[in-house]
């Protein structure tokens, strides 16, 4: 009761406590109370980091000890090389190499197809012998024996049912 009467001790007939007209609180914070509950809040963190690290190194001692892999992507042993076609590992060789290759074809003399007759010649002489004997044009092209034979103009193209026959 002694307490009770010093909490109803300052207060007035408005319901207003005496401090109210001097700015600021009369009583202080219980040190001993704040002591505590720093401690506490100490402690509980304490425990938690301790409760998080126990559990750490258990489950990261369990997935090492476990050598089943449950994804079947997940390599196991030996690399496996992926299908054909590769990524290119050297790009720049690669190109250099290749247009090393076409330079060697467009300048070199070869068989294109054996059998019916068709050679390669390089490009320069390709051009040398077009500034010799000029291009051919359309009347060229259908001269009698030569088996390039145009259609006539009236056709287009097209097949006549007289033709078909």
């Amino acid at each position: 009761m002694v307490r009770r009467a010093m909490r109803t001790e300052g207060i007035s007939d408005g319901g207003q406590t005496d401090n109210a007209g001097r700015g600021y609180e009369t009583r202080d914070l219980s040190v001993r109370a704040s002591i505590l509950f720093g401690a506490f809040l100490l402690l509980a963190a304490l425990l938690v980091h301790l409760v998080v690290w126990v559990l750490y190194v258990r489950f990261g001692t369990e997935a090492a000890s476990t050598d089943v892999r449950q994804y079947p992507l997940a390599q196991v042993g030996r690399p496996v090389l992926p299908p054909e076609p590769r990524l290119q590992v050297q790009p720049r060789e690669d190109l250099k190499a290749l247009r090393r290759q076409e330079d060697a074809i467009l300048s070199s003399y070869g068989w294109v197809d054996r059998n019916a007759g068709v050679v390669r010649i390089p490009v320069d002489r390709a051009m040398q012998l077009t500034i010799e004997r000029g291009l051919l044009s359309a009347q060229d092209a259908a001269a009698p024996g030569s088996g390039n034979t145009p259609p006539p103009a009236s056709r287009s193209g097209r097949l006549l049912e007289t033709a078909r026959q």
